[in-house]
Formats: C-alpha cells, structure tokens, sequence
C-alpha cells in the first residue's frame, strides 16, 4: 500500500486576499515532510486546502493512495477524509464537553475505521496511557499536552494513510513538544503513515524529517531534500537563527 501528495501552482486565499502564491510541494510514500514558516505565511491555509476546507483558486493538489490517483481539489472534507487522509489541526479542536472516548470515536466515522473501531481504540490507549486513564474525563479539563495526544489519537481513529499535522507545538512547554514530536514519529513509523507536518520549531521539526520546504508570504522560497540541506541552508538561518 502507498500513499502520496502532490501539490502543484496551487493558489487560495479569503475573500480578496490572496494567501498561496502558486504553492507547489510533494511529499512521497513513508516520507515525513515538513512545511516551515513563521506564523501568518500559509502554512495553516495550505493544511485547510489540502484537506478541502479553503476552496483552491487555482491549481491541482493530488494524492495517491494504493496505486490510484485522485483530484482533491473540489471535493469535500468528508470525502478527502473518505480516501485516508486526516488532519491534526492547530489548536487541537476538540469537543471540550464530550469525555476522551467520545472525542476518538468521533474519530472513528469513516467507512473504512468503522469495522476497526476497537482496534484502533485499543492501540491508541496503549500508545497514549494517559488517555486510558482519562477515557471519561472530558476532553475541555484535560491538560495542553494531553489534548495535543487526543488529538493525534483521535486522527488515527480514521484509519489515516495520509497524516497532516498543523503547528502540534503550539502551546506546549518545551518538554511536552519534544515528547509530542517523539511521538509522531512513533506512530510514523508503526503505522506505516505518510506525513506533512506544518511546524515553526524549526529544531524541533528537523529531528523527525526527511526533508522539508520553506514558505515565506504564501510562496515557497526553499525546498531542501534533506535535514542536513535544511539545517544548513542561509535563509533558515536568517528566519529561525538571527544570523
């Protein structure tokens, strides 16, 4: 089974603003692909596009997914979703007043999931203790970290072949964000995922990417093929570094 993404001169924006500026980016099968970018460049709107949540102006975004290739943009979240693919949004958007089990199995409505709702359920108590733990509590008294873990368990409640991620350190102690980004490439790796992850912790992200992309003003200014290219490269220096 393989899974990829192809975005190609992709531009979106909000009413007459323009957001995305012919956006074009891949992210191959088993990749962990990282989307760079200071808050207020796109990479959240880029996310939403993917997913079908803000329409393309122009531009095509594909995936491919076990040997067939589908149009995205036009279709709704819902059928995205349908294909295998499932968002990790910024700011976790949770249901603060159902409890931890209630959020995963809502989590759980796409077709393919459903018949594998109790195994899914099962794997994501054992990779996250806690939520075990806090299955009744409601979602809304649950910690930062903890609900950033809600929320990555409640995307692999999809059954996801596709991982996008939006900004998972945002709020997070430095401590949680380590153990968060530890843990995507946990899952990463078990669930055999293909994963974009939007993210400005530069540090952070470069530890579990295999390469990565820039975006500064909706335009991306950099495409490194590896996280030594990044690491190294002059205007990740001057965004993140100061040098």
């Amino acid at each position: 089974m393989t899974a990829s993404i192809k975005v190609e001169n992709l531009c979106a924006g909000y009413g007459s603003v323009q957001v995305l500026d012919r956006i074009s980016l891949s992210v191959n099968d088993g990749e962990t692909v990282t989307l760079l970018g200071t808050n207020g460049n796109g990479k959240s709107t880029l996310m939403k596009c993917i997913m079908g949540i803000v329409p393309a102006r122009s531009g095509r975004v594909r995936a491919t997914i076990d040997g067939t290739e589908h149009e995205l943009a036009g279709k709704a979240p819902e059928e995205i979703v349908d294909l295998g693919i499932a968002l990790v949004p910024e700011g976790r958007r949770l249901f603060p007043r159902l409890t931890v089990e209630e959020n995963l199995l809502l989590g759980a409505y796409r077709r393919t999931a459903r018949s594998a709702i109790a195994r899914n359920l099962a794997f994501c108590f054992e990779t996250f203790p806690i939520l075990a733990q806090r299955r009744r509590q409601l979602a809304g008294s649950m910690s930062g970290g903890e609900q950033q873990m809600l929320t990555l368990a409640r995307a692999l409640m999809t059954a996801p072949k596709i991982l996008l991620i939006d900004e998972p350190s945002v709020g997070l102690a430095p401590i949680l964000v380590i153990h968060t980004i530890d843990k995507i490439r946990e899952l990463k790796a078990h669930q055999l995922l293909t994963v974009l992850m939007a993210e400005q912790n530069f540090n952070q992200a470069i530890r579990i990417a295999d390469r990565g992309y820039v975006i500064v003003h909706g335009r991306i200014e950099y495409a490194g093929d590896s996280r030594e290219n990044l690491a190294n490269n002059e205007l990740i220096h001057r965004l993140y570094m100061g040098i």
